[in-house]
């Protein structure tokens, strides 16, 4: 039998942490970015250069979700 936390194993855990905890977690950064935006006062188009580059990393993390969806892996 596998050891289990409250419960639920070690796979099911980091399956949560990893769905939920990093979305929750790019969604606060998404809400930084557009703090730092406004604080700024960076106007329209220095906001979508904030957005584009400082999110651009989320989207392979989001494109490798949707792939996975779509493969059914």
């Amino acid at each position: 039998m596998e050891n289990t936390i409250f419960g639920f194993t070690e796979s099911q855990i980091a399956e949560f942490g990893v769905t939920f905890g990093l979305r929750a977690f790019m969604l606060y950064m998404l809400f930084i970015i557009g703090e730092l935006a406004w604080r700024s006062k960076a106007g329209k188009l220095g906001t979508f250069v904030l957005f584009f580059v400082l999110a651009f990393g989320m989207v392979g993390f989001v494109a490798k979700n949707i792939i996975e969806k779509l493969w059914g892996i």
